[in-house]
């Protein structure tokens, strides 16, 4: 790889690699900063690259290498990718302190989390086998004595796929993606969020240096996105992450609208946590409840799609749950992350932390703040420079009245506590959030509460890509309200976006394309040998 010498008051510049190369961007760079001390780290530039050439040679390079190759063989791949990751893991969670301002926890949730995906789709991948195609379902006859029959078949598509990602999971955001993109046969260019870019370059740099891949197979474009979605072709994939707006432009964006590039979206979402009728304070459903509005609110200081914006309790448990939450928000440090002390860091950068701030600003004229760590001294941090802001619990009684609770999301360390009347009030209120990525359910153990809950799970299925439901019996066993596992869906309708991500080897089929293969029994005979 090349190395750029730069003046000495400079920090380092990013290289971008795409078309078989390192290469630098020519115009000025973006500075990159410790969310904590303000101190610069590195530079990122994308300009004037070849974003045509360099797409053009991963499809035709990148794109053929992969494709000749067995979903086994890929599998393989995958599984040395991570080995890759896990022998460079201390460099990256130093990355992940430094440029996400995460304590150690956090930095795994990204860190850990992408090794442990890539991990689940080599094996996904090896169960496959020695194959390039998949079969879609049995064949159908078309004519009688099934002479001339129909089988659905899925191949890799002829192109490559795009992902510009979110600042907030920089490793994972990556593998989520790209472990079933490269399983499936496609190449991959990611335009990671701006601020974290850091670790996401890293990583791919670590990985193409080890040269596991083929050539041209995995690219990387730090800074701006200019020009990438005029580079895309009808075959190629677009996956994106972030903003309900930014998503609307991409949707219009010609590649999309015009040349019918297929599109994955995942966007704003104000998750719920509903606490089932029948519970009681201290009651062991209550205190999950608590337990995980508390820890969702504080991982990466809320910078997680997934994390739970509104809490849903029964109208006379209001007060109660209020001062639970509140008493274990209370118990959060928040600060400088190499600190043992402190257990939340801080946001990605000011300019979030201003974000934050004006959001929860809107959201405070028409709800009460009932809890605000903010009163409490950073710990080794500089409140003037460091982009840390403490858990701040917010609540309203009327919950039918204040529309804009379950439509805002403020991305930080932000909750809104609502009361509900009855279940069918709280799965209506639940609906108000137009579609997210999950919901979760607490309750107690028995028969009644299963049955209430799987029934109230099957009716948010409709608004929801994932319901969490928890019971004392899996209090010790389940994943976690948040934490996106690779063998469940991740995504949801409405304005979560309508994609799906994830889900085991569903998350291949975005890579497919499915067609109908139709003659004599003994040309399907001959599709079906091969896949």
């Amino acid at each position: 790889m090349t190395i750029i010498t730069l003046p000495p008051s400079c920090t380092e510049l990013l290289l971008n690699h795409l078309g078989g190369r390192w290469t630098a961007g020519t115009g000025d760079a973006t500075p990159l900063f410790d969310p904590v001390l303000g101190t610069e780290l590195v530079r990122v530039d994308a300009t004037g690259l070849d974003l045509s050439g360099g797409f053009e040679h991963t499809r035709r390079v990148g794109g053929t290498a992969l494709r000749a190759l067995t979903y086994r063989a890929r599998a393989g791949l995958l599984g040395a990718i991570g080995k890759v990751l896990q022998a460079n893991r201390d460099a990256y969670y130093e990355i992940a302190t430094a440029n996400s301002g995460t304590v150690k926890n956090d930095s795994a949730v990204d860190i850990d989390g992408a090794i442990y995906t890539l991990g689940t789709y080599a094996r996904l991948g090896d169960a496959l086998g020695d194959r390039r195609t998949l079969l879609d379902g049995d064949a159908t006859p078309l004519a009688k004595g099934g002479a001339f029959g129909s089988q659905h078949v899925q191949v890799p598509v002829q192109g490559l796929a795009l992902f510009i990602n979110a600042f907030n999971f920089p490793a994972w955001g990556l593998w989520e993606k790209a472990a079933p993109a490269l399983l499936s046969g496609v190449p991959v260019v990611v335009k990671p969020g701006t601020s974290t870019a850091w670790l996401t370059q890293r990583m791919v740099r670590d990985v193409v240096e080890a040269g596991i891949l083929p050539p041209g197979a995995l690219n990387i474009v730090c800074g701006s996105s200019a020009g990438l979605l005029d580079a895309l072709r009808p075959f190629d994939v677009l996956s994106f992450t972030g903003s309900a707006d930014t998503a609307a432009l991409l949707r219009r964006h010609p590649a999309v609208a015009e040349r019918s590039v297929r599109v994955n979206i995942e966007a704003d979402s104000v998750n719920s946590a509903v606490l089932m009728p029948g519970a009681v304070p201290g009651s062991a459903a209550f205190d999950l409840l608590v337990k995980e509005v508390a820890r969702e609110m504080t991982v990466k200081s809320g910078q997680k799609c997934t994390a739970i914006r509104r809490i849903f309790v029964p109208e006379a448990l209001y007060d109660a749950a209020a001062e639970a939450i509140g008493a274990r928000l209370a118990k959060t440090t928040v600060g400088n992350p190499r600190n043992e002390a402190v257990r939340m860091g801080s946001l990605v950068s000011r300019a979030q932390l201003r974000s934050v701030q004006d959001g929860l600003a809107t959201l405070q004229q028409h709800a009460q703040t009932l809890f605000d760590g903010r009163g409490a001294a950073l710990i080794d941090a500089d409140p003037a420079i460091a982009a840390c802001i403490a858990p701040v619990l917010l609540g309203t009684r009327d919950a039918d009245g204040t529309d804009i609770v379950h439509t805002t999301e403020v991305f930080g360390p932000v909750a809104t506590l609502l009361p509900y009347r009855d279940a069918a009030h709280a799965r209506a209120l639940v609906a108000r959030g137009e579609g997210s990525l999950v919901c979760s359910l607490y309750g107690e153990d028995g028969a009644d509460s299963a049955h209430a809950l799987a029934d109230t799970a099957l009716d948010l299925a409709a608004s929801h890509g994932r319901v969490h439901v928890i019971t004392p019996e899996v209090a010790t066993l389940q994943s976690g309200h948040g934490n996106v596992m690779p063998q469940s869906l991740h995504g949801g309708p409405g304005r979560a976006g309508g994609g799906e991500e994830l889900g085991g080897l569903r998350a291949l089929n975005f890579y497919h394309r499915r067609a109908a293969v139709q003659g004599s029994a003994a040309v399907l005979g001959g599709v079906q040998a091969s896949a």
